[in-house]
Parts: C-alpha cells; sequence; structure tokens
C-alpha cells in the first residue's frame, strides 16, 4: 500500500534523509522511530507529498506521490505534528470543511462527519471552537480529518504526543482497529507504543535506516533478551556463580542483589542451543539438583531502550560497546 524507495532529501547542503527505503502493507501499523533531528518528520513529509523527494520515489497504491499526486493523496490520510486546523472554526465546521475538501457532498459528507464524531467521541465539542478545546480533544479532531475519507493509508505524525494516559490509550486503541484494514505509519518517541500498538517497527538515525523488523526481532538485539533472572534463598551470590562456572549454556552469570538471607542472579545464554526455555529449565534442574530453593524464575525479554540507544547513539564508539556489552 505504501512503498519508499531509496528517498533522499537535502535542505541545501544538509543531508536530512538518506537513502531510505520500506513498504507497509495493508492490514500493517509500522512504527516509525529515530531521535529528534534523525529525519522521521522529513520522511513523512515526503511520503504525504508536502515535500518532495531529492531522489526516489513514494507510492500510495500504485499511485507516485510526486507525478500522479492527486490520486496518491486520495489514498492518505495525515496527521501531521501538533495536529495543526482552524482554531476559529467549531469542530463541526471545520469537519464540514473538510469533508467538501475530500469531494464529499450531500448525504455523504453528512454521513462521514457524525461517523468520525462517533468515532473519535467528539459529541461533546461539536459546537465548540477548536481554539477552546484542550489538547486531546484538538488531537481528536485532526484525527478525525484524517479518516474523514475512510482512506486505505494513513500516516499518523506523533498522534499521542501531549496526551494524558487515558487520552494515550483511546488513541492508541483506536489506531488498532483501523490498524486492522488500514496500511499506518505511526511516528512515535514513545517506546511503549511500539508493544502496544506496531505490528513492525523501523528506527532511522541520522537520516539512514537503520533498523527494520518486528517488535519481537527489535527486542532480541538486546543483551537482555533470553537471560534468565532467579531467586536463590538460603544461598549466596558467590556460591551460585561458582556452581555455574563451568556451564557450557551459560556465558556469564551477573549479580543483582545478595542479601536479607537471598541472592538474585541474572543467566546469559551461550548461543542459540541455551535459549529459552532451555537455559530457564537448566538454572530451575541446577538448583533442585543441590537442593537450593528457588521461589522467582523468569526469563528476560529484552530491553528496547537500550537496543534503541544502542542502535542510535551519537558517538560510533558508545553505539559499538553498546552492542557488545
Amino acid at each position: 500500500m505504501i512503498k519508499a524507495e531509496h528517498l533522499v532529501k537535502y535542505f541545501g547542503p544538509k543531508l536530512a534523509v538518506n537513502d531510505v527505503s520500506f513498504t507497509v502493507g495493508r492490514g500493517e501499523v509500522l512504527g516509525f522511530l529515530g531521535p529528534n533531528g534523525a529525519g522521521k518528520s522529513t520522511s513523512m513529509r515526503m511520503i504525504t507529498g508536502f515535500f518532495a523527494p531529492s531522489a526516489g520515489t513514494v507510492t500510495i497504491d500504485g499511485h507516485d506521490i510526486v507525478n500522479d499526486s492527486i490520486a496518491a493523496k486520495a489514498c492518505i490520510g495525515y496527521l501531521p505534528e501538533n495536529a495543526p486546523a482552524y482554531p476559529e472554526m467549531t469542530v463541526q465546521r471545520f469537519l464540514n470543511f473538510m469533508a467538501a475538501v475530500r469531494g464529499l457532498r450531500g448525504r455523504a459528507a453528512t454521513e462521514a462527519v457524525e461517523k468520525v464524531i462517533e468515532t473519535c467521541f467528539l459529541q461533546s465539542v461539536r459546537r465548540q471552537p477548536i481554539e477552546t478545546l484542550s489538547k486531546g480533544f484538538r488531537h481528536r479532531t485532526c484525527f478525525a480529518q484524517a479518516i474523514l475519507h475512510d482512506p486505505p493509508a494513513l500516516v499518523l505524525d506523533e498522534p499521542t504526543d501531549g496526551l494524558d494516559p487515558n487520552q494515550k490509550h483511546e488513541m492508541r486503541n483506536l489506531i488498532k482497529r483501523m490498524g486492522r484494514s488500514k496500511a499506518i505509519i505511526l511516528s512515535t518517541h514513545i517506546l511503549e507504543e511500539v508493544d502496544a500498538v506496531c505490528s513492525r517497527v523501523i528506527i532511522i538515525d541520522r537520516g539512514r535506516l537503520v533498523f527494520n523488523g518486528t517488535p519481537a526481532d527489535l527486542r532480541g538485539k538486546s543483551d537482555l533478551a533470553g537471560a534468565v533472572t532467579a531467586r536463590f534463598l538460603g544461598q549466596s551470590a558467590n556460591t551460585v556463580r561458582e556452581a555455574f562456572r563451568d556451564q557450557a549454556a551459560v556465558a556469564r552469570v551477573v549479580t543483582i542483589s545478595d542479601e536479607d538471607g537471598a541472592a538474585v542472579l541474572r543467566f546469559y545464554p551461550r548461543g542459540e542451543a541455551a535459549g529459552p526455555p532451555n537455559l530457564a529449565r537448566l538454572v530451575a534442574e541446577s538448583a533442585k539438583s543441590r537442593g537450593w530453593l528457588v521461589d522467582q524464575l523468569r526469563t528476560e525479554e529484552g530491553a528496547l531502550d537500550a537496543v534503541f540507544h544502542a542502535l542510535t547513539a551519537s558517538d560510533t564508539g558508545a553505539k559499538e560497546k553498546e552492542v557488545a556489552a
């Protein structure tokens, strides 16, 4: 549905986006991550036709965003960063205006506006000027205009930025529902949204694509992924570490805590054969064979923030150190 190929964007001598390629299919929510200034918003503005690329192409449902822009843009619903709208208009008037812009007339326009007001829970503010709305309602209003014409593709730039926890929950649920039938690009710097709504993730750093895969793939890059954390009652950390010193499946053992008559240690696997659930079973069986009591045992999933930092650290040496840690 959305296809970006070798996108490049210069602003004068500054290279903002450097050879970025990816696709988004129908029924897929793509999380678009990156630090501030990485090129996310510039990429999204090229995808939506706001900026012309310096090189490369974007097609939306087969329509080139530059050479067939009207047809391409008709397939897109766009929620820009900061949710801009006409502040003096009421919510109802703004949505009526956007319906007309999208070519909807008469009953079709009325039904489309009523549907998005209901979908985005705007009934209570439909006659309020947009300038009087809270940030949450302004976001809902701008989201409503993005889905007004029922587009097959949505491009959402920081859709939950500045919302309170309840509003974020509502917005994420709305995006998840839309994601069952549409192709969605979701730009965010909130890593928890990756787990909440995204089926795939790309990360851009200094204009270049540095990761493209599923959230599970991203977690798998974490040093923590597949490690096993266990709490041993009545044992010291030194005793436990010594017992696992020569285990071929254990790369290293780290002490988390050693106090109050219990030791908590983390075991890192060596090789795929030692991965979960094998490593957890090894730790449990080794403890049982020695008569040790283990009252907590869990396999770690991996830390998204650590992987994100490793992939986007500004200093190359720091990045290599983080990945190798």
